[in-house]
């Protein structure tokens, strides 16, 4: 089957094997880690997959790189439009997702989502790598993070850690918002990064303290 480079299932195929390999892991670990069954994981690397919200979001958090290192669109010099009509739909349980754009400022990096929670749905998240943003544009929404729970209507804003457990749900009709994913330098896939699995390293003292990155030592700890 042919595979566009500009869709959902090219862009994962393209740099799921990149991720994988960078952090050192053959398929049946990060299938392991990542609770994907194998075949599911070779047909997302060979493009020939249906990838959904669920799955996308499972590899960002093992693989702690940022959604759009998997999804990556080229950014445009000068003027950027994109029709939103026109971004293919990475669909959840409860959410459908338009990427419109990856921002690199310094060593941060945001991703701006058009967010769709169907009406009654509901889209829960283990968590993955980053900080969430989301402003509500249109309808309720009922969003819990880490046991505590909100309601928002339009133009309120809600932003946590997104490594913490969290969900969101249309409270009645259809909610629409914007949803903004922020990283740090160290969770970016272009920059070298431990491979997963590799040898902890013993109790650190003095400048030595600091040589371990957080993203290794948060591995060390689990």
């Amino acid at each position: 089957m042919s595979v566009s480079e500009g869709s959902i299932r090219g862009m994962l195929a393209a740099n799921l094997r990149r991720a994988r390999t960078r952090r050192g892991l053959s398929i049946s670990e990060l299938s392991r880690r990542s609770r994907i069954g194998k075949a599911t994981l070779s047909q997302l690397e060979s493009g020939t997959g249906n990838p959904t919200i669920e799955t996308v979001f499972s590899l960002s958090r093992v693989l702690e790189v940022p959604i759009s290192d998997l999804l990556d669109n080229r950014p445009s010099d000068g003027l950027v439009v994109v029709r939103g009509e026109e971004v293919e739909v990475l669909r959840g349980e409860g959410v459908d997702l338009r990427s419109l754009r990856r921002i690199e400022s310094g060593d941060a990096v945001f991703e701006v989502y058009d967010q769709r929670v169907r009406g009654g749905g509901r889209q829960d998240s283990l968590g993955h790598v980053g900080t969430e943003h989301t402003i509500v544009q249109d309808g309720r929404l009922g969003v819990q993070v880490d046991g505590r729970e909100v309601e928002l209507g339009p133009g309120d804003y809600v932003g946590f850690d997104a490594a913490l457990p969290h969900s969101y749900t249309a409270l009645g009709g259809a909610v629409r918002s914007v949803l903004l994913l922020q990283y740090r330098a160290d969770q970016r896939l272009h920059r070298s990064a431990p491979a997963l699995g590799a040898p902890c390293p013993g109790p650190a003292t003095g400048a030595s303290a600091g040589a371990v990155s957080p993203g290794a030592q948060a591995r060390c700890d689990r």
